[in-house]
Formats: structure tokens, sequence, C-alpha cells
């Protein structure tokens, strides 16, 4: 089997004859770029003109050889001229050629106006796709308390068993804790003055109109919220949404309104039940430093009004219908991929409580000027 080989032949200033001998196949050992080199100081040298030799035989190791050429050539923008080379080496070199290679675009530096103008550009599609998923939660709402909506009661109860019985565990973990905090901070400052007593006000009052719903909310949304992004991203990658889509059915009615009625349903429920936890956590904290249950608890009747609790549970459904929104809004909105599923994840659960501290804080600014 012969050595592949090559021989020059300068035919002009302009143009050099290189001819291609011996066995161009994998295998074999192939001439060293090295030896093209002196071709490069021909300033004036524009073609390259392959020819085949004595005894040529070839394969794919040819054409990546021609590859590497014509890398180390791309500098002096040289032709290569392969036509007196097999027809199927030049078609197979063209077809190599045909998509360039990536480059990476020199990266430019926006000015500060730039930035800014593209964030509030990219803010204001956030809010135009906010409102319009809302539009359409909102009317298939209406569709379905007019008893025209397809949600199916099944579908139903089984996210509110989700959402709402083995959620408990958790609630209780950190109803009683947050009780416990409140009191303690309470304590610290009423002891001063002689008014460990008003620590049940300070406790029930900042349970049932606060800190029951806000915290019990966040821990749905990092818990049932995030699950949704997770459930439905998941569908979006398995291209089980666009099923229902081909087939009519919407995935508003079909997805999202059962999940949304579920929270709706069991997180005002979970409310009252983290108030009542917080109060016990914080009655736990109040007997042990000389306060009797009896007084604590006529403290807590005194302080407590029917207004405070249901300011509670109002806000309990405001944050309901805000962590459906996010986390079934994430997982519609998941790229097709793996990885898109956890950014999906990660977006329902910090746009969810971004959405909660907003609407509390308004919640809480509207009720000041009402009276409530």
């Amino acid at each position: 089997m012969n050595q592949a080989a090559l021989a020059f032949d300068k035919v002009s200033d302009q143009s050099v004859v290189i001819t291609l001998q011996g066995n161009w196949t994998v295998g074999g050992t192939l001439p060293a770029l090295d030896q093209l080199s002196p071709l490069l100081d021909y300033g004036q040298l524009t073609t390259v003109v392959f020819i085949a030799g004595d005894e040529f035989s070839w394969d794919s190791r040819l054409l990546a050889w021609l590859m590497a050429c014509q890398r180390m050539f791309e500098h002096s923008r040289c032709r290569f001229d392969l036509s007196g080379l097999p027809e199927d080496v030049g078609d197979l070199f063209r077809l190599a050629n045909t998509v360039p290679p990536n480059k990476a675009l020199p990266e430019r530096r926006s000015s500060l106006f730039q930035n800014l103008t593209h964030r509030v550009a990219r803010l204001g599609d956030e809010v135009m796709e906010l409102l319009a998923f809302t539009g359409d939660l909102a009317l298939t709402l209406f569709r379905w308390f007019s008893r025209k909506g397809s949600a199916r009661w099944s579908d139903i109860i089984s996210f509110c068993h989700q959402s709402g019985p083995s959620a408990l565990p958790i609630i209780t973990l950190q109803s009683v804790l947050i009780g416990m905090i409140l009191a303690y901070l309470g304590m610290v400052q009423l002891r001063q003055f002689g008014a460990e007593v008003y620590v049940a006000n300070l406790v029930g009052v900042g349970m049932v109109r606060e800190m029951g719903a806000l915290m019990t909310a966040i821990i749905m949304s990092g818990r049932t919220g995030a699950a949704y992004a997770a459930q439905l991203g998941t569908m979006q990658v398995n291209e089980e949404i666009d099923a229902l889509t081909t087939l009519g059915i919407k995935p508003m009615d079909y997805l999202v309104l059962p999940r949304t009625l579920a929270l709706i349903l069991t997180i005002p429920l979970l409310c009252l039940y983290s108030n009542i936890l917080g109060m016990f956590g914080g009655g736990l904290v109040a007997t042990s430093m000389d306060i009797t249950w009896t007084m604590y608890l006529y403290q807590l009747r005194d302080a407590i009004t029917f207004g405070d609790i249901m300011t509670g549970v109002f806000k309990s459904f405001v944050f309901a219908l805000l962590i459906a929104m996010a986390g079934c809004r994430a997982g519609l909105e998941c790229g097709r991929s793996s990885a898109a599923v956890g950014q999906a994840t990660t977006n329902a659960v910090v746009t969810a409580i971004i959405y909660l501290v907003v609407a509390d804080a308004g919640l809480n600014i509207l009720f000041y000027h009402v009276g409530i």
C-alpha cells in the first residue's frame, strides 16, 4: 500500500498545484500540514489546485485533511480548486462548507439608556401577558360559576386533597412557631410596662389579620404553587397540552380551573386553622410567664373581632388566586426541556411571593383608609 504523499508545482505567483498521491484513507499516515507552511509566504497566492496523482485512493480522511488545510489558509483567503480530484470529493467538500462555522459575535456594550429601555420593554410585555392570563382566568371562572364550565369535580376534589389535608403538617408546625415568636417578642416589650397580659392582643390580632393568612400563603406558594408549575411544565415538555388543544379541550378549563378552585377552597380554611394554632402557640409562651389560660383566653376574646377574622379570610382568598395564577402561568409558559421545568418552578415560587407581598401591602393600605 503506497504511503500518502503530496508534491508542489508552482504554476504562477498566484496559483500552486498540489498533487496527491498514494493512499489517503483511514489507517494510513497523512502528510503533516506543516509541509504547506511555505505556501503561506506567497503573498500573491490566490488559488490552490489539488489533483489526483498515481495510485490515488481516498475516503473521509481526505475530507478531514482538506478541511484542516482550509482552516490553515483562511486568513490568506486562498481558493481551493478540487476539479482535479474525483467528483465526489468536490461534492462532499462543498457540502461541508454549506453551513459556515459558528463565530461568536463581538460583545456589544449597551448604553445605560438602552439597558433601561430594554428592561422597561420587557416589563411592559410581562404586564401585558399577566393581564391577558388574568382575563382568560376570569372568563373561565365566570363560565364555571355560570355552570358552563367543563371542570370535573373529581379533579377539583383531588387537588383539594393535595393542597389541603396534605399541607396540614407543615402548616401546623409553622403556625405554632409563628405564634410563639410573636408572643416572645411582645412579652419582652410589654414586661417593661407590667402589661404582659396584653401579649394575647398582640398574638391574636397579629395572627388573624396578618400572619395567619400571609405565612400560610407563603408556605402554599412554595409547596403547592411550585407543584402546579412542575406538573404543567412536565405536561408542556411531553406535549400533552398541545394534544389537549388539538382535541379541542381548553387547558384553562381542564388544567388551570380545577387547581385554582382547589386553592380558593382550601387556603381560607388553612388560614383559620393557622390562626387557631398560632394563638395556641402564643398561649404556650404566655402561660410559661405567669399568665393563666383563663386570662389569655379572655383577653383574646376581647381583642379579636369578627371583622379582624374576616379581614384575614379575605386576604387568604386573594392570596389563593395569586398563587394559582403564578404557578399555572409558569407551568403553561414552560419551555420544552427538563431544565425549563426547573426554571418554571423557580419562577412560580418567586413570582408568587412577589405577588403576595405586594397584595398584602396594598390590602393593608386599603383597609387602613377604609377603616377596617
